[in-house]
């Protein structure tokens, strides 16, 4: 994840929030003997944390993800290679992107597609690369980091989704596509916002199928570390909130709600912004902040402790499944 544009919302806008989410989640009670029940629970199958869990390792085994190195050909490979297995269609998009600093960078964007024929889709993205400098660190600073978190979790959660979708099905009515980019994280402060996202930027620019659209997007970042919230970051409640309330609504009814509170985030410039900006599709930000406006990533962001020892399987699994319930409500709706 990049150094983040964070804005901090006015006390008008704060106090609009909390009411709508106090009025969305505690409706008022009736008496009314005719009332509608509630509507039975949505069958969805299990995330498999221990796979996430093992994606994880596989990603941190070939080292820093870097553009240009060998880690980011032979994690490329590996990761197609998945995708072709858990996913109908794989596409596999290599191209080069311009760094904030004007260097030319290999960028690979992968993209494992489930039911293509399906009109209704929902988009799930994350980055896969490591940055290339321990700048919150206070030694090596210069050297890349091995990203567990910072990129490994949520392709780790995301192929292990795939695989599972695979085994359990999906009403064709629904097709989901798991947008895997490169280059998110070769960005600088002093280089601009533009210099982060740089693979999601080219897809948003060519999507894998000409004219691609979604009903919605999920963008995970920092999804898999020990006592992570996912607070409503700020600019996801404010291009795509009813998606947002989608999702954290999905969460309480999977269990996990306490991973997913009803409290407003700092505003964060991620993949999501050139998904909403660019393609005009409804993406929101799953990410780990913190209370701390001032200071809203976790210790180990961009530093050599975001290693395999942050990473916790009961996370994994609150975002996973999370996920899951998301697109089985989706995909019962539309039967339905």
């Amino acid at each position: 994840m990049k150094n983040k544009n964070i804005l901090l919302f006015t006390a008008a806008i704060l106090s609009l929030f909390i009411s709508g989410c106090n009025n969305a989640s505690e409706p008022p009670p009736t008496t009314d003997s005719t009332a509608p029940t509630s509507p039975k629970p949505v069958a969805t199958p299990d995330f498999p944390a221990d796979s996430a869990y093992r994606y994880i390792e596989q990603q941190l085994s070939y080292g820093p993800r870097v553009p240009g190195s060998k880690a980011q050909r032979q994690c490329a490979d590996w990761m197609e290679t998945q995708l072709k297995l858990s996913c109908d269609t794989a596409y596999r998009q290599q191209t080069t992107v311009k760094a904030g600093n004007g260097q030319s960078l290999p960028c690979i964007n992968l993209i494992g597609v489930i039911n293509p024929a399906a009109t209704k889709r929902i988009l799930l993205l994350t980055h896969w690369d490591s940055r290339p400098w321990a700048d919150h660190d206070t030694k090596d600073t210069d050297k890349p980091i091995l990203a567990a978190d910072d990129g490994g979790s949520g392709t780790g959660v995301l192929l292990a989704l795939a695989q599972q979708i695979k085994s359990y099905g999906l009403p064709q009515s629904i097709g989901i596509d798991i947008l895997l980019t490169d280059v998110e994280d070769y960005g600088k402060t002093e280089w601009g916002d533009d210099s982060y996202c740089l693979g999601t930027q080219y897809w948003a620019h060519n999507p894998h199928v000409a004219g691609y659209k979604a009903s919605f997007g999920i963008l995970l970042d920092m999804v898999g570390a020990k006592g992570a919230q996912f607070p409503m970051e700020g600019g996801s409640m404010r291009m795509a909130g009813d998606v947002q309330q989608k999702v954290w609504k999905a969460a309480g009814t999977a269990g996990y709600s306490s991973w997913f509170p009803y409290a407003p985030g700092s505003e964060i410039t991620d993949d999501h912004v050139p998904v909403n900006v660019i393609t005009g599709i409804k993406t929101i930000d799953i990410i780990h902040l913190t209370p701390d406006p001032q200071n809203p990533f976790p210790a180990h962001w961009h530093t050599h402790a975001d290693n395999m020892s942050v990473i916790d399987k009961g996370t994994l699994k609150a975002v996973g499944q999370t996920l899951l319930q998301v697109i089985y409500e989706e995909a019962t709706t539309e039967v339905n």
